[in-house]
């Protein structure tokens, strides 16, 4: 999938300026040729730049792919050509201090804003890769807290902050009328309420509905747990089986774990 990319790129390069060859050997004298020979240009560069070997660039996944292929490791095969994506950032940073001691400040102040992407996003995928890796296969059983402290969806949202919040410092609680869960209540809800009025408006005006994008079993993955958090924008899931409620899930208890792995396992 990665050299589908480059290989558009230089597809639409050829098109454009075969196109506007064409066009210049006609009868017909017109600025568009001009435009669709500069878009071949553009085409023929970002092919060009995306072919870099360094990844998260097009050219870096080829790499990956084929050092993972050689070695069945894809842990290895991420660092080596991350760390060559580290390299052109770099060195594009070196390139364009260069060119901004020589004169060219705007094009060697670009040069240096694409070296820092490329660093930083080579540096990223990486931890990326060794956080899925930590996470996968680790059950959110592992990780969740169980008998969360729950709320009834007549509660005043007074009382909830009062004395919920305010008590056991939680940002969010478990909705429940007659042991069924409903969904959850966070203090970003409570923050679209006036405080004057906090004792007008009850909890069930307020939270927000179990779905399946915000609850998760606890046989899942913990990998896929982080990817939903992600998706959704958010930092707890509720943990359910069936109908009961379960457990909350934190993105601090991922991290915390992962930070104790890192320390023990480097």
């Amino acid at each position: 999938m990665a050299i589908v990319g480059p290989i558009t790129s230089i597809l639409l390069a050829a098109l454009f300026y075969g196109g506007a060859q064409l066009g210049r050997a006609s009868v017909w004298s017109t600025p568009v040729f001009g435009v669709l020979e500069y878009l071949a240009f553009i085409n023929a560069i970002l092919a060009g730049f995306n072919l870099l070997p360094a990844f998260p660039l097009d050219g870096g996944r080829v790499l990956r792919s084929i050092l993972w292929a050689a070695k069945d490791n894809l842990k290895w095969a991420t660092r080596i050509a991350s760390n060559i994506g580290v390299g052109f950032g770099l060195l594009l940073i070196f390139l364009g201090i260069l060119q901004v001691v020589r004169g060219n400040f705007v094009g060697g102040l670009w040069w240096v804003l694409i070296g820092m992407f490329l660093q930083g996003a080579a540096r990223m995928s990486y931890q990326q890769i060794l956080t899925r890796q930590a996470l996968e296969g680790e059950p959110i059983s592992r990780f969740m807290r169980r008998n969360p402290e729950t709320v009834p969806s007549s509660l005043s949202v007074k009382d909830l902050v009062e004395n919920h919040i305010y008590r056991h410092h939680y940002k969010m609680f478990p909705v429940m009328d007659d042991g069924s869960l409903l969904g959850y209540v966070t203090t970003k809800q409570v923050q679209e309420i006036p405080r004057d009025k906090w004792d007008r408006h009850t909890v069930g005006e307020i939270y927000i509905p179990r779905s399946a994008d915000n609850t998760i079993s606890p046989q899942d993955d913990a990998a896929r747990a982080l990817s939903q958090m992600k998706n959704l924008g958010t930092s707890r899931l509720l943990v359910t089986e069936g109908d009961r409620l379960q457990g909350i899930l934190s993105l601090k208890d991922l991290m915390d774990f992962l930070s104790l792995k890192g320390e023990l396992e480097q």
